[in-house]
């Protein structure tokens, strides 16, 4: 059983927001727009915000792929967390950033819902911290399996949302919201 963290700091985490990424997910101006007015709130509400950054062969570090899409920018002292795998937690200092700033609920949003979003959430409850999904600002793209059948990506989207909501874990409170509505701590 994961070891579950007492108290109510909550931080915003901002997963793969990034040009090649944002490119290819569903309504991505919209999910942009509501990421955007999440930072924008936390900011406001003194919550801090960090910032995770995915890197691979198909998205090289560095690269104009790579790079925030334009519409978000991480501000000076915001913490910057750069993931090679789905999760970001794993082979990172994300927990780190965590412990520093005592933090035990996590508000989630970004991309890509069924990748990395999906494996962050699940992380961080198995890892015993409270989690709101912002509903409204996260996305990806439809996925055509290998029988020609096609998933739509907004029914992923929703797929995620409704887990979310619905999952039951010891002594952690999981949830689903709205950019415009989150709290940011349990």
């Amino acid at each position: 059983m994961a070891t579950v963290r007492e108290g109510s700091n909550g931080v915003l985490i901002v997963v793969d927001v990034q040009v090649g990424v944002v490119s290819v997910v569903w309504d991505a101006q919209r999910v942009v727009k509501n990421v955007a007015r999440a930072v924008e709130r936390a900011r406001a509400a003194g919550i801090p915000v960090l910032w995770v950054q995915h890197s691979d062969e198909d998205l090289p570090h560095g690269s104009p792929e790579w790079e925030w899409t334009p519409e978000l920018v991480p501000a000076a002292g915001e913490a910057r967390i750069d993931k090679h795998y789905n999760s970001a937690f794993e082979q990172t200092d994300l927990e780190q950033e965590l412990a520093a700033l005592a933090a035990t609920h996590i508000t989630l949003a970004g991309a890509a819902s069924n990748w990395c979003i999906r494996a962050t959430a699940y992380a961080a409850l198995e890892r015993g911290y409270d989690l709101t999904l912002i509903e409204d600002a996260h996305s990806t793209e439809s996925m055509e399996l290998d029988d020609g059948t096609c998933i739509e990506a907004w029914s992923i989207v929703e797929d995620l949302n409704l887990a979310i909501q619905w999952l039951s874990y010891p002594g952690r409170k999981n949830s689903r919201t709205t950019a415009e509505e989150a709290s940011f701590c349990a």
